[in-house]
C-alpha cells in the first residue's frame, strides 16, 4: 500500500471570497499560509485539505483540458464521513442554510448519507457508517 501522508483535494471555484465565506459557515478553518487572491487552504482534519483555485488559476493545472461545468457534469463526490449521524445532520443543515443545494439522502443497511452541491456546484456527501447494523 502507498504510505500517502495527506490528502489534497483541489476544487475550482467562481469567487474565493464568496466560497470561504460559504464554507466559513460550515465551521472551516483555512490556512492563512497557502492563501492569496488565487486560492486558499481549507483545512478538513489533519491530514486532509481542499484547496480552493479560483477558476483561471485553477486552469493552469489543465493544459489540454477544460473545467467541468458543475452544474451538469459530476467528475467526483467528495465524501466526509463522521462519526454520528447527528453531526452529518448538523453540518447538513449548515450547509443548505448557508446557499447549498439539496442532493441525495440515503438511510439503509448501516448508511446514512446526505449531500450537497456547494454554492459552486461541487457536490460533498456527509456520511455514517454503523459498521454493527452490517
Amino acid at each position: 500500500m502507498a504510505n500517502v501522508k495527506m490528502t489534497f483535494i483541489n476544487l475550482p471555484v467562481k469567487d474565493l471570497n464568496e466560497s470561504i465565506a460559504f464554507y466559513t459557515e460550515l465551521g472551516f478553518k483555512f490556512n492563512p499560509d497557502f492563501t492569496d487572491e488565487n486560492a486558499t487552504c481549507m483545512i478538513i482534519n489533519d491530514t486532509t485539505f481542499a484547496m480552493l483555485l479560483v477558476e483561471p488559476f485553477f486552469k493552469q493545472f489543465l493544459p489540454s483540458t477544460e473545467i467541468a461545468d458543475y452544474k451538469t457534469t459530476t467528475s467526483v463526490i467528495n465524501a466526509l464521513s463522521f462519526e454520528t449521524r447527528d453531526e452529518v445532520d448538523e453540518l447538513y443543515e449548515k450547509a443548505i442554510n448557508a446557499g447549498a443545494k439539496k442532493g441525495y439522502l440515503m438511510d439503509e443497511q448501516g448508511m446514512y448519507s446526505k449531500s450537497f452541491h456547494d454554492i459552486n456546484g461541487h457536490i460533498l456527501e456527509l456520511f455514517h457508517m454503523d459498521m454493527n447494523s452490517k
